[in-house]
């Protein structure tokens, strides 16, 4: 086999070096070994090609003729060998330049956004693409590959993935001023929720599974559609209430388009718990890493 025919890059590396510096301590200083490994790296080499390739003397090490001649030839290898260097690392530089993000709704539109501008200031260079949809579709476009990390908010972590809790999260009951439960003076129990028809999320969203946990079931829904936009937009009109995150509904509470319902959550907490998650045995790494951290800034 060539590769027992020919000595390794480390070892023709060394030789180039005494060829430059003169001398077998300067070539192995430069290179980090003892020079020890060095004359032992050269003898194992001269060995293995049968040809004497350095003179050794007090006054230093020169190359023979025929290491003259075997150094040029280890020239254009060591050269060969830094082209393939270069050329792999651009291939890894221009995977490191994007970074494709799998997020659940909430996460997308009221987290995500504040993240990726602290990555492109840390990352200018960075690409980054969004996968949004509901925890569900997070982790089936992680386990197939499509994204490279993903955030979801359900009260488990998806099959095939790890993840690490990056937040926590509250539900609250929201209604339109002009429905009934918004002159309630007792708060909501969860036997009451539970059997009201609500405009929810679609099946496979994290808030929608929350809740069905928490609660122990839900009535029918009254409308389900597949944004916290399109939830919000549909209770702000008066067709019925919902239960959103916290982190969505705080402009509509403010302006008092949403009212928050009281909620007996001793029997029924409405939390969870926001985790970024990514395919299991695969700890995120470059851009995906540098955006882990992040989240907990």
């Amino acid at each position: 086999m060539l590769a027992h025919r020919v000595p390794d890059l480390g070892a023709l590396e060394l030789l180039l070096a005494v060829a430059r510096l003169g001398s077998l301590g300067a070539a192995a200083r430069e290179l980090g070994i003892t020079q020890p490994a060095a004359s032992s790296r050269v003898r194992s080499m001269e060995r293995q090609l049968g040809l004497a390739l350095v003179d050794r003397s007090p006054r230093g090490s020169r190359l023979t003729d025929t290491g003259a001649l075997v150094t040029d030839w280890a020239r254009r290898i060591v050269e060969a060998a830094e082209e393939f260097d270069a050329g792999a690392q651009a291939l890894r530089d221009r995977r490191d330049s994007r970074l494709t993000v799998a997020a659940s709704m909430t996460i997308a539109e009221y987290l995500l956004p504040r993240w990726l501008l602290a990555l492109r200031a840390a990352r200018p260079d960075t690409a980054v693409s969004l996968l949004a949809g509901n925890s569900a579709a997070v982790a089936e476009r992680l386990i197939g590959g499509e994204a490279d990390l993903g955030f979801v908010e359900g009260v488990s972590v998806p099959t095939g993935l790890d993840s690490t809790v990056i937040a926590h999260d509250r539900l609250i009951v929201v209604t339109a001023p002009s429905h009934p439960w918004s002159r309630r003076r007792r708060p909501l129990t969860a036997d009451e929720l539970a059997a009201t028809p609500l405009i929810l999320r679609e099946r496979g969203s994290g808030t929608r599974q929350v809740l069905d946990e928490a609660l122990g079931g839900l009535a029918r829904p009254l409308i389900e559609l597949s944004s916290t936009t399109a939830v919000k937009a549909a209770v702000v009109s008066g067709a019925g209430p919902s239960v959103l995150s916290e982190l969505a509904v705080g402009e509509e509470l403010t302006s008092r388009r949403l009212v928050e319902i009281p909620f007996d959550a001793a029997a029924a907490p409405l939390t969870r718990a926001l985790r970024a998650v990514w395919p299991t045995g695969h700890r995120p790494t470059g851009p995906a890493r540098d955006l882990l951290s992040l989240t907990r800034s």
